[in-house]
């Protein structure tokens, strides 16, 4: 089966965007500064290692405001694979390219299982990856943390309910040192444990 995996970038005081985060300002802001380190993704180091195994994904689950945000990534994210967007109502208009709206959360999961067949699933967006994290259907946290405080912003795991989640670490990979502090970054992976 395949596994659903989060990638997600993110500051040391855990914001995925900076404050006013809209469409003209995506990522809010200063928050751009935190994917700096996608300057290095074709580097034979860390990060494009961390870059090439996202491509390498076979579907990607992303929340409706993310892919909105991200400009629908113009109909493919990567490669044509599938893209299932987990969205409370379908809009009229109807998606490009490859993605699908899609609004229980098991059946998200279920379809970007398929499709992956036996790659992974890249998730998008902290709404999503906290739907998925209560439905029991996150597998994998990547979390791209930043050297940085924002202060401000959207926080990935905000809206979570009061109950504790065992996570363990699988892998840790850091990015040498640079004379550009800016693309600083440790590649942290998770696996969620089950009882």
């Amino acid at each position: 089966m395949a596994i659903i995996r989060l990638y997600m970038t993110m500051s040391l005081d855990w914001y995925v965007t900076g404050p006013q985060d809209n469409p003209d300002t995506p990522l809010g802001i200063g928050g751009f500064r935190l994917f700096n380190w996608l300057d290095r993704r074709n580097d034979p180091g860390p990060s494009g290692q961390v870059y090439a195994e996202a491509l390498a994904t076979r579907a990607v689950i992303s929340g409706r405001r993310t892919y909105e945000l991200a400009g629908r990534w113009q109909g493919d994210h990567h490669d044509g694979v599938p893209i299932f967007v987990l969205t409370h109502d379908v809009p009229d208009d109807p998606p490009p390219g490859s993605a699908r709206y899609v609004t229980d959360v098991h059946e998200c999961a279920a379809q970007a299982r398929a499709a992956a067949g036996r790659g992974e699933v890249m998730v998008h967006g902290a709404a999503a990856a906290q739907a998925l994290l209560r439905a029991g259907q996150l597998d994998e946290l990547e979390l791209h943390v930043v050297p940085v405080l924002l202060g401000q912003g959207r926080r990935l795991f905000d809206n979570l309910p009061a109950e504790h989640i065992e996570i363990e670490l699988v892998r840790r990979l850091t990015t040498p040192q640079l004379d550009d502090l800016t693309q600083r970054v440790t590649h942290l992976r998770y696996r969620i444990r089950r009882p």
